[in-house]
């Protein structure tokens, strides 16, 4: 089943995303999966040459899986802010994953050095709240930041925080993901 609903997943972003950039419709996109009726949260990350090029998601389940993955997959090509609008020359280059998440578990903690025991680099995905601000990696971030001190100071700065930031405002959520991923597209 797992294989299935990460080809539906895969299936549908993509359909979505040309459907957006006027290369298909988006009744095409149309995949069969009682699943996807389900409430579910997801990321939708694009990469091009192995580079990131857009990911957006959702970090709760509050709509059916098969509408949060059609809205990040169009968000993640048109709407992070990060980079310019995807083209629709470059769907053909651009290598489409899809990150289902668990429910966050909130972390208690003494204080940082005992926060950062508690993570389990490459399984957990984070999310930290502070000071009105909030951020997240999901753990293929661990790939790049591998020790959790670094990417927790990381995380902080992406929420627009000194990465010395500590204080008991902090609040620590985390969550594991099922990931599917396209095959990598091949040079013509």
């Amino acid at each position: 089943m797992s294989q299935e609903l990460g080809s539906s997943l895969l299936q549908l972003a993509r359909k979505r995303i040309e459907a957006a950039l006027g290369r298909g419709d988006a009744a095409a996109a149309a995949v069969e999966n009682p699943a996807l009726m389900q409430p579910g949260a997801c990321f939708v990350t694009l990469t091009q040459g192995g580079e990131l090029r857009g990911c957006i998601g959702s970090l709760e389940a509050w709509r059916p899986l098969r509408d949060d993955v059609c809205h990040n997959a169009v968000a993640a090509a048109l709407n992070d802010s990060r980079f310019a609008p995807l083209r629709a020359g470059e769907i053909d280059i651009t290598t489409i994953e899809v990150s289902l998440l668990s429910t966050p578990q909130p972390l208690s903690w003494h204080d940082e050095a005992d926060a950062l025991r508690q993570l389990r680099p490459g399984i957990d995905g984070v999310i930290f709240a502070a000071h009105g601000r909030r951020s997240t990696f999901l753990p293929q971030v661990w790939e790049q930041l591998p020790t959790p001190a670094v990417f927790m100071a990381q995380l902080k700065r992406k929420a627009g925080l000194p990465a010395d930031y500590w204080s008991d405002d902090v609040q620590l959520w985390r969550y594991t993901v099922q990931k599917w991923q396209e095959a990598q597209p091949t040079a013509t």
